[in-house]
């Protein structure tokens, strides 16, 4: 699975996260639903799509590919 758990607290109306960065420059992601977060890199070549449902995150779906 490609989704890594943080820990996330709110505190006095804020987010907190505790979490190691991930490795090199890469761009990442955390989407947080229902008290929970996770964490993600991004592909260097592809999408990246949170797919919702009634206000919720259901998946995150990715879609790479690769120049020729």
């Amino acid at each position: 699975m490609r989704l890594n758990n943080v820990d996330a607290n709110i505190e006095d109306g804020k987010l907190n996260l505790e979490m190691d960065m991930p490795e090199g420059n890469s761009p990442f992601c955390v989407v947080y639903c229902n008290g929970k977060a996770k964490i993600t890199t991004l592909p260097d070549h592809g999408e990246t799509k949170v797919i919702t449902h009634q206000g919720k995150v259901k998946r995150v779906k990715f879609d790479e590919g690769e120049e020729f």
